[in-house]
């Protein structure tokens, strides 16, 4: 059967339900902190609905400009992460073939050739499954490499775009492009210690690449803790080395910083050549890209089941891991590892479950949200969460959403009549603030919610989203009837 085979729900979501009468004002208590933050209620888009007996088709609670594309930022990992698990299935996982290639001499534990790693999109290569992998190979009872460490990346194309290219930024881990073998999301995890006493800040980082030198201390100094990151200067022109030319406030205590290596191409060689020197392993060539052989693997490297993926994306807002998975999509479903091919995918999978006409002004630029191109309505997020509240991946796509108030991306959120009733994900960029997912209000009756605001102001729109969501936890529906009243 067809990957894109149409669910029944597909037919329940008719036209009828679009047009349902509904609300045609925002909730007074978000449009008076719509109105403090100094943004109109023509920035807003939103939709309230029950999920409906079996998902069925219900008029919305509240429909306001909800047929309106805009950007939605990070809402977009969520169509991203169901059409994953709808396509591929929640127990699916991603598959690293390694070869050995050349005479394995025993007991000596020699390789006559090389060792050669194929990526094939695994977004879960962080340092420590990197580690595992090498020891696996060390298992098959190689220690000494004669020949080169050869990594594959041929699986995806590279999309041309720099690590600049979004917001100016090359060092935010955020800014990471895809790579067929991403291995530990090309960063560095630097630790700030102050040690008063020495006057200096204690710098470790983690992990170590191999020919790279980085600064262990910096100069403490008094005063606030502000932008403490500028205050280090930090100098990434030789990506052979990091040093810190500016000094670190005491006032800060202990801080991380995740920062995306300067030279992101060259990344993979230098951890792998660490970590397999770390591991007691010889190298006697060098750690290249190449292209692995057509014969069967040694063994293959599998990755943890596609639903935890899902659960780190939406629950951390990971843009690096959301983009590996949308072009796994294109890899999965058409062969072609490229952003085209998973735009076509998931365009194609919109349709087949919420219909042509919702599906059309869709806009799917990297599967992240992490762009100033891509759109989608209220509608069709909305329509998109009631399908899958029906679907058998409805489990995992919901559990992965952060808990309000509890953990996540909403772990520090404060509206105490939300927490723990609301599995909910955010979305910003510079002018969009947003927020989607399932609300259990006090009457007992699950919503969808979907709320975006795109505005020059939308970073400060956050208490009208959160009112939002208050309103339809308690059932304020007087609220509305009243708003309705013509003034007098």
């Amino acid at each position: 059967m067809s990957p894109f085979r149409c669910l029944s729900l597909a037919c329940v979501l008719s036209c009828a339900a679009h047009v349902a009468a509904a609300p045609p004002r925002l909730p007074p208590e978000v449009v008076a902190a719509l109105k403090r933050a100094e943004i109109p209620t023509s920035a807003m888009s939103v939709l309230v609905q029950e999920v409906g007996e079996s998902g069925g088709a219900s008029a919305p609670r509240l429909a306001w400009q909800a047929s309106e594309p805009v950007n939605t930022a990070s809402l977009m990992k969520l169509v991203t992460t169901y059409a994953a698990l709808d396509l591929l299935g929640p127990t699916w996982n991603w598959q690293t073939p390694v070869w050995l290639q050349g005479a394995l001499r025993q007991p000596q534990g020699v390789l006559e050739g090389s060792l050669i790693i194929k990526g094939s999109g695994d977004p879960t290569l962080v340092l420590e499954r990197t580690w595992l992998l090498l020891r696996r190979v060390q298992q098959q009872g190689v220690h000494e490499i004669r020949g080169d460490i050869v990594l594959d990346r041929s699986a995806f194309t590279a999309s041309g775009q720099s690590e600049s290219a979004f917001d100016g930024e090359p060092l935010r881990a955020y800014n990471a492009q895809p790579d067929a073998l991403l291995l530990n999301y090309k960063s560095i995890l630097l630790n700030f210690v102050p040690e008063p006493t020495r006057g200096k800040a204690r710098i470790t980082a983690e992990p170590k690449l191999a020919g790279v030198s980085i600064d262990t201390s910096a100069p403490l100094v008094s005063g606030p803790c502000d932008d403490w990151r500028a205050a280090l200067k930090i100098d990434t022109d030789d990506p052979a080395r990091i040093r810190f030319l500016g000094n670190y406030p005491a006032r800060c205590g202990e801080k991380l910083w995740i920062l995306a290596y300067a030279d992101p191409h060259g990344y993979n060689a230098r951890l792998i050549e660490a970590l397999w020197r770390e591991l007691g392993g010889r190298l006697t060539g060098r750690v290249r890209d190449g292209v692995a052989p057509s014969t069967p693997p040694r063994f293959v490297f599998d990755s943890v089941p596609l639903a935890q993926v899902v659960r780190d994306i939406n629950k951390f807002s990971n843009n690096v891991m959301a983009q590996q998975l949308f072009l796994t999509l294109g890899l999965q479903v058409v062969g072609e590892g490229t952003r085209e091919a998973a735009r076509q995918v998931v365009k194609r999978w919109l349709r087949s479950r919420l219909g042509d006409g919702n599906a059309a002004a869709a806009v799917v630029d990297n599967g992240s949200g992490l762009s100033r191109d891509s759109r989608l309505s209220a509608r069709l997020l909305g329509d998109l969460l009631r399908h899958a509240w029906a679907s058998p991946v409805m489990p995992e796509l919901m559990s992965s959403l952060p808990i309000y108030g509890l953990d996540g991306t909403l772990r520090s959120s404060t509206a105490t009549a939300v927490a723990g009733r609301a599995h909910i994900k955010t979305g910003s960029l510079r002018d969009v603030n947003a927020m989607a997912g399932y609300v259990l209000s006090r009457s007992g009756q699950r919503y969808v919610l979907v709320a975006v605001v795109n505005h020059p102001s939308a970073h400060a729109a956050r208490p009208a989203l959160e009112a939002l969501l208050q309103w339809a936890v308690q059932d304020r529906a007087a609220s509305v009837r009243n708003a309705n009243k013509p003034a007098p």
